[in-house]
């Protein structure tokens, strides 16, 4: 590849067309993450996970849920029982990424007022920007 990449792995994210890229995109979806990290402590129903994951909607929920079964990192399992019942867990590589997510998602906390501070001082300087 023609870059200043570092890679072992000879991917490159910044490149459009590198198949790495296309998993970054997926990883982007907050949806993807929090299913992701929803699961990290074992299997869930697709109801379970709804009322885990605060505004999240039953489309987005499905879409979700596809994406992660169709890319390897969640499987799901129907049990032959009237009302079907469907469980949802991580694969090995679903629980390896679970594990660097959910280090994002403790900074994020730890961070949170850090940012929120932030967003409220830019918020200030730009009001007084257009009272100038």
């Amino acid at each position: 590849m023609d870059s200043d990449n570092d890679s072992p792995f000879g991917y490159d994210a910044f490149r459009r067309t590198c198949p790495s890229h296309t998993v970054l995109e997926m990883l982007a979806s907050k949806w993807v993450y929090l299913v992701v990290c929803a699961l990290r402590k074992g299997r869930l129903r697709n109801g379970e996970l709804a009322r885990k994951l605060e505004g999240i909607t039953p489309k987005m929920l499905t879409q979700t849920l596809r994406v992660l079964e169709r890319d390897g990192l969640v499987r799901r399992e129907i049990f032959p029982v009237i009302p079907p019942r469907v469980e949802y867990e991580l694969t090995e590589l679903g629980q390896n990424l679970a594990g660097l997510l959910t280090q994002i998602r403790s900074w994020a906390e730890q961070h949170a007022p850090d940012i929120k501070d932030a967003r409220a001082r830019a918020t200030a300087e730009n009001e007084g920007n257009w009272a100038a």
